[in-house]
């Protein structure tokens, strides 16, 4: 069964840094995109930042300058090094994948259960 499994998540002051990380596992045959997403309660879920296979990013305007994503296809992993923490950062984080399973002949969209931030000014 094709899972995601964050870490990294955690308490920080303002200022401070934290790195998250995703591990993708399972009968994977490929991954295409990978992104870290968040979402805190009433909002809806927002993109924080995304790389493709062949290493293109996108982030957000918040994230643009104090993160960074990187991944490790060997290793179906993909990274987010949050740096310069503020308090609007507080939210649940949320791994994704755009892959395709092993014996299944299209890409679907898979997430992870989600790890916490919290940041106090």
């Amino acid at each position: 069964q094709v899972q995601l499994v964050e870490s990294g998540g955690g308490s920080v002051q303002a200022g401070g840094s934290l790195r998250l990380s995703c591990a993708a596992s399972g009968p994977i045959f490929a991954i295409r995109d990978m992104a870290w997403h968040r979402q805190t309660p009433g909002k809806e879920r927002e993109l924080v930042a995304r790389i493709t296979r062949d290493g293109d990013l996108d982030y957000a305007d918040s994230a643009k300058g104090r993160f960074t994503i990187t991944r490790d296809n060997a290793e179906k992993a993909v990274y987010l090094q949050m740096n310069s923490l503020e308090a609007e950062d507080t939210s649940t984080y949320y791994c994704y994948a755009n892959l395709r399973p092993l014996n299944i002949y299209v890409y679907r969209d898979y997430w992870g259960p989600g790890t916490q931030v919290t940041v106090s000014s």
